[in-house]
């Protein structure tokens, strides 16, 4: 399994594209994207579990009905969340897209990242789709990532080339999101594609088991978005055997699968509102698997661990504090807490309780960019990791006027 370039067209048969339509007042910015897959493919989603869902999320969830889909539409600037027309606006904008691509309207995934309760027009993707039609490269990728973007800083992409049955697979994708980041059940807006012949129940089983270690265990500020989505396509182009059930083809998909959702997780923990550093929590050593990843996601969640973070600080008490209402079912007299980062490593606590350590030496460890906390929960053999960012004034700064 190694890395490739590429990002979302490094599988066989798919292009990408990416340009400015209007929906963004700045004309710097790309602003809608379009991802094509020469054949139809099997395909599998997962949706926000917030009650408030944005209008593209219902329409694509009627498409992918059937599990299969060949392009994906995708917009930035506008949610298309709580707008009276939001259902018209996406299944015309599927509409104008089957029509210059030569395929089935309900073979379109349409997908909205932006501010919500906005008005929006039909008019930029009367424009800007045939012009993505027509712009749809091999080299795509970069331009695709873009277009999505919204507070990020930086394009989230990345691509792998495996091997199923002895043939080259490849497996790659585009992430976005910076704020609003607290799902539960995938992640803000990620889309995958693969030219390996998976069947959409396994495909929708690899992703639907996924998201439990990698997008799940994501948290920026505790806010579950509207338009949450991940979309994952499989094209078969590769021609290995087709993976209709489990077995070492499905595992190695899935290990795949797990390394490329794992880098965008981590992409968009570093890439957090106004974050200055990117925090990693491994929950050690506790009874279940499900006492792990509480006790991993609370901290990573916990506001005053992320301040801590921030500000250097190695308030291990805070660590503590977020185990402690996690709900996780741990002993808190066997807890150790230790902080580590390029610059060393420091244990703070043991058996719950504090131990004698260098503030000078933790100082120099916490000013670094890349934090990892260690809990270490002493009562068993599973463990789980959480990924986030530090909690900073310019969070509050972006998020004081994200809409004017």
């Amino acid at each position: 399994m190694k890395r490739i370039e590429g990002g979302i067209t490094a599988a066989k048969g798919f292009t990408a594209s990416g340009v400015h339509a209007g929906i963004r007042k700045s004309r710097k910015k790309r602003d809608l994207a379009l991802v094509f897959s020469e054949k139809r493919a099997n395909a599998a989603a997962l949706y926000t579990t917030n009650l408030v869902k944005g209008a593209p999320l219902v329409v694509t969830k009627r498409h992918l009905a059937d599990g299969f889909a060949q392009a994906i539409v995708v917009n930035s600037g506008n949610a298309n969340t709580c707008n009276a027309n939001g259902e018209e606006i996406a299944e015309k904008t599927a509409e104008i897209a089957a029509n210059a691509l030569g395929i089935a309207k309900e073979d379109v995934v349409i997908a909205s990242t932006g501010v919500i309760g906005q008005p929006l027009s039909i008019e930029p993707f009367e424009k800007g789709v045939p012009l993505l039609a027509s712009s749809l490269s091999k080299d795509g990728s970069p331009l695709a990532a873009e277009a999505i973007m919204t507070t990020d800083t930086v394009k989230k992409e990345i691509a792998l080339s495996f091997s199923i049955g002895g043939k080259e697979v490849r497996l790659g994708g585009i992430a976005k999101g910076s704020g609003m980041i607290h799902p539960n059940m995938a992640t803000m807006l990620v889309f995958l594609t693969t030219d390996c012949n998976i069947s959409s129940e396994m495909l929708q089983k690899a992703i639907s088991t996924d998201v439990s270690s990698s997008f799940n265990m994501v948290s920026v500020d505790g806010d579950t978005s509207t338009n949450d989505m991940v979309v994952l396509l499989a094209n078969g182009l590769a021609d290995n055997p087709e993976i209709t059930a489990e077995g070492e083809d499905f595992e190695t998909f899935m290990r795949a699968l797990n390394t490329v959702t794992v880098s965008l997780c981590k992409a968009l923990a570093a890439d957090g509102e106004g974050a200055t550093k990117f925090l990693e929590c491994k929950a050690i050593g506790a009874p279940s698997k499900e006492a792990a990843k509480k006790a991993a996601k609370a901290v990573i969640c916990s506001s005053l661990v992320k301040a801590a973070m921030f500000g250097s600080d190695a308030n291990w008490g805070r660590v503590l504090c977020a185990v402690g209402y996690s709900g996780a079912e741990v002993d808190v007299s066997k807890i150790g807490v230790r902080f580590l980062s390029d610059k060393g490593s420091i244990s703070v606590c043991e058996k719950g309780a504090g131990v004698p350590f260098s503030e000078e030496k933790a100082k120099e460890i916490l000013l670094e960019k890349d934090i990892t906390i260690e809990v270490f929960l002493g009562g068993g053999d599973y463990s789980a990791t959480a990924w986030g960012s530090d909690l900073t004034y310019d969070y509050v700064k972006i998020n004081g006027d994200y809409r004017t």
